[in-house]
């Protein structure tokens, strides 16, 4: 049994540490030693049975660990992993039980899937993609490295997320649609246009917005 290490304690990280205690009531894959994180006071007032256990900046990683991805942001995830795997560190998927993964797809290296998250068939997932609960892609779509999809998004046919673009919930895009690197996507927003790279979108359709 591998040793795992979340890495990051916020939010993101105590949800993740609970889909990981989904995993092991079904088949006792991990034993948990705690969280990573710059901030060792991330965990402050919050229950929580796990703490953090050293800074992402300080870790040395051995032979018998794992980590776990729990970093919403692409960019602070790009660099973290980065980090972590320069230093000789493994990255594990963390797939919840009631996930949905069709057949014939691709997946990367440190994948995250809630609680019903759905991937159909012939889907391209690369690395460190992190996807919500509810959130579904379609087939023949493609979702590159770096990746975040908030909650109930709905990535259709043949779509195409450039790397580290960020979905906020309830995120629609129409088929065959493509949002390049590092957009932003406001929750609630449906992409109805190819998205340049760099932009933050919101509305029905999604326009550019400055703030």
């Amino acid at each position: 049994m591998k040793d795992l290490i979340i890495v990051g304690a916020g939010g993101f990280g105590r949800e993740l540490l609970q889909w990981v205690k989904d995993i092991n009531k079904i088949e006792e894959k991990w034993n948990i030693l705690g969280f990573i994180d710059d901030n060792l006071q991330a965990l402050q007032g919050y229950a929580c049975d796990y703490t953090v256990i050293g800074t992402i900046r300080d870790w040395k990683p051995q032979a018998n660990q794992e980590f776990a991805m729990a970093i919403a942001n692409p960019d602070i995830k790009e660099k973290v992993s980065q980090l972590i795997k320069a230093k000789g560190g493994v990255f594990t998927s963390v797939i919840h039980p009631t996930a949905i993964i069709g057949e014939f797809n691709e997946l990367g290296e440190g994948l995250v899937m809630y609680p019903y998250s759905r991937i159909t068939v012939n889907v391209r997932i690369g690395d460190f993609v992190t996807i919500l609960g509810n959130t579904s892609i379609g087939h023949d779509a493609e979702i590159m490295n770096y990746c975040t999809l908030s909650g109930s998004c709905h990535i259709t046919r043949g779509v195409v997320l450039y790397e580290k673009v960020f979905l906020s919930c309830n995120v629609s895009v129409v088929p065959e649609r493509k949002i390049g690197a590092s957009a932003y996507v406001c929750a609630g927003s449906t992409v109805m246009t190819n998205i340049r790279s760099g932009n933050k979108v919101m509305g029905c359709p999604a326009k550019k917005v400055t703030f």
